[in-house]
């Protein structure tokens, strides 16, 4: 079978004729986006061009299957939803504030009455809080947002891949994406990540954009892609900017003095896209707004450059508390607990791109296709290595942010390994394809080897991939029928991994503030109030430790305790307390006397009783419970003053690193001065009845 064959298989699957990507014809002012084609030995005009067509004017088959790909993405990922609840509480307390009042949706307040922000900035929040804000709250109005944020990501990738290298390429990358573990997790979950990593989607797509013809426009809605993504999560949104920067620097197709001045007006919409916000948090008076969660000096600015900061990358995160999940090390992404989160295709991504940059070595410095190589695999090489050697707080799902990266350049380098492969002068796309299939098999093997949920599966995914995998090599000497059910095995073989563990995900419930996808493979934070739990093989595996006591003097580990009310893992750090009825009817009994019913250290065990009663609860020293927020004094003057009715016994966090010690200062205070109270099986202080009345 020579290259005629192949070409004509491809044609049938709709993958697009050997060729490089070209500049549009019709615009002589651009510099020629063309290589040579070292297949043909010709030069390409129109062959793989950028494709600018509309919707309506593409085949029906496409339009098919690409509205079949969205629509089972949403299916897949809207499966059970419910079954997550309110997932995170930290945020969803956070949300409930921000969907009554409009100061607490601004700032990311934890509850209504503005004590304290969480430790992130608020634009994740805003769309749940609208959409609870609609509905009402409950699991449906929080966690469908993140659904759709999700699909949208998926059509993105789609999009930004397709516009260049094709629908098949487009399509095989979207699947990949909505298959990998993590991205069916986190697109199902109400933590910023979900928002982050379809900001930085759009800014490589709009970065491929602005490419094209050095179209300033486009460039500067990438600066504002990421200006809004540092106001989901400070500088992770910025990990990627080097290499955005970097690549319309050089291949933009324009002078340099222009391509400097479009980086700067990019640069400077970033900077008003994620500065407006932090100007008016810095610039308001600390008396008239909420404490800003995770810092030390109530201040936004030492919370991005800190302990969301450079602190995750030293390690020095001052008032963290409880275990970093992981060693840095250049293998985290493969290790035991991050690999069946996110690695299935990294081996093969990083192959690919490294066959993709080869081939287009000696193209034009404008070429679209090494441009897409760079952007997309620089991103993900980028992301990973800081993920990997960061020496501070690490959880799996972080990469969440990798899954669009490794999905793009899987589905860019397999199509255009494909278009080579029946070259009888280019065997680098045979060979590049088939070790590619080769490695996700061996790699999903012994990712499936780590588990005990999927029995023999493993060795089907190895035994079916290899023989795809050696196929692919002699291609060319198969029958043209033949091809297709080679190129169904590899693609099946290397998704079967990662579709197991997104089904068990969706099957199961993630709830807490650490959760990983898939079955337990050991050890889990799940274990510790968070994670998976339910389903096949929750992810609550592994021997969690154990929790401090609670106010009734028995020890909870997220359980059950005498069927009334729940402390989450490490006493209420990872996971939210359940308020029963009978506290629920305490709190909201005269709670409009009081400006807080209640308070408790640490933002989930204030988050439990929070979401119970719906009235605002007091978050003390925020998520960790080690901010000075409120100080002794402050927390004695809002007691003197009536405006705090409940304080809930225990919470207390060991393991502190630094931070203040005003969450244990008022727990001593409140312990010698008022008095306790039992609800429902739950200790209370009343802070309206001192130690002295009671006498």
């Amino acid at each position: 079978m020579d290259i005629a064959i192949t070409q004509r298989v491809a044609e049938r699957l709709r993958i697009p004729r050997l060729g490089g990507l070209s500049r549009s014809a019709d615009d002589p002012t651009q510099e020629p986006r063309t290589g040579r084609d070292e297949s043909s030995g010709s030069t390409p005009t129109s062959v793989g061009a950028v494709d600018a067509s509309r919707w309506r004017d593409r085949p029906r088959r496409e339009q098919v299957t690409f509205a079949a790909l969205l629509l089972g993405t949403l299916a897949f990922w809207l499966y059970g939803l419910s079954a997550n609840g309110y997932a995170n509480s930290f945020y969803t307390a956070a949300v409930q504030a921000g969907s009554v009042d409009w100061q607490a949706f601004f700032y990311g307040s934890s509850d209504a009455a503005n004590s304290i922000t969480v430790d992130k900035p608020p634009a994740s929040l805003w769309f749940m809080a609208l959409s609870v804000r609609l509905f009402g709250l409950n699991s449906w109005a929080i966690l469908v947002p993140e659904v759709l944020m999700g699909v949208a990501t998926v059509a993105l990738v789609y999009y930004g891949v397709r516009r260049y290298f094709g629908h098949a390429a487009g399509l095989l990358s979207g699947v990949v994406l909505a298959l990998t573990p993590v991205a069916t997790l986190m697109f199902r979950f109400n933590n910023p990540d979900a928002l982050l990593a379809l900001l930085l989607t759009a800014a490589c797509v709009a970065t491929m954009r602005a490419v094209e013809k050095a179209n300033p426009r486009w460039l500067i809605a990438v600066g504002v892609l990421l200006g809004f993504g540092f106001l989901t999560k400070t500088l992770q949104a910025f990990l990627i900017l080097p290499v955005l920067g970097l690549v319309y620097l050089i291949v933009a197709p324009t002078t340099l003095r222009k391509r400097l001045l479009h980086s700067l007006a990019a640069l400077a919409a970033m900077i008003v896209a994620g500065g407006w916000w932090v100007a008016i948090v810095e610039l308001v008076p600390a008396s008239m707004r909420p404490y800003i969660g995770g810092s030390q000096t109530n201040s936004f600015l030492e919370l991005t450059f800190g302990y969301n900061g450079l602190g995750r990358i030293s390690g020095d995160e001052a008032g963290s508390v409880g275990p970093n999940m992981g060693t840095a090390s250049i293998w985290r992404m493969f290790s035991s607990s991050v690999g069946g989160q996110i690695s299935w295709f990294i081996p093969s991504a990083l192959l690919l791109l490294v066959v993709g940059l080869w081939l287009t070595r000696k193209a034009p410095r404008t070429d679209l296709t090494r441009a897409a190589y760079l952007v997309w695999g620089g991103s993900m090489v980028v992301t990973a290595v800081v993920f990997s050697l960061m020496a501070g707080i690490f959880h799996e799902y972080y990469t969440v942010a990798l899954a669009p990266y490794i999905a793009a350049v899987i589905g860019i380098g397999a199509v255009a390994a494909w278009r080579r492969a029946g070259s009888n002068r280019a065997r680098t796309g045979s060979y590049a394809l088939a070790a590619a299939t080769a490695m996700a098999a061996t790699w999903s093997f012994f990712l499936l080897t780590r588990v005990e949920a999927y029995g023999p599966l493993r060795y089907i995914v190895f035994g079916v991939g290899m023989t795809a995998a050696l196929l692919l090599l002699v291609s060319t000497r198969l029958h043209t029928r033949f091809v297709p059910f080679v190129l169904a095995a590899a693609l099946l073989s290397s998704l079967a991994g990662p579709a197991a563990y997104s089904i068990t995900t969706v099957n199961s419930a993630a709830t807490g503030s650490i959760v990983t996808a898939g079955p337990s493979s050991g050890f889990s934070p799940g274990g510790m109030g968070g994670g998976m739990s339910g389903g096949p093989g929750g992810g609550t595996g592994g021997t969690p430790p154990t929790a401090p006591p609670n106010a009734t003097g028995s020890t909870t580990n997220g359980t059950t305790t005498n069927g009334t009310s729940r402390m989450g893992g490490m006493g209420g750090l990872l996971n939210a307390t359940e308020a029963n009825t009978e506290v629920v009817a305490a709190l909201q009994a005269n709670a409009s006397d009081y400006t807080w019913v209640a308070a408790a250290i640490g933002s989930q065990n204030a988050a439990g009783l929070q979401l119970g009663s719906g009235e605002p609860v007091m978050a003390i020293g925020g998520f960790n419970g080690s901010d000075p927020s409120p100080t002794l004094a402050q927390f004695q003057e809002y007691v003197a003053n009536g405006q705090i009715h409940y304080f809930l016994a225990g919470g207390g966090f060991g393991g502190q690193n630094g931070g203040s010690s005003a969450s244990s200062e008022i727990s001593t205070w409140v312990q010698a001065n008022f008095t306790t109270v039992d609800i429902g099986g739950t200790t209370f202080y009343d802070l309206t009845a001192p130690v002295s009345s009671a006498n």
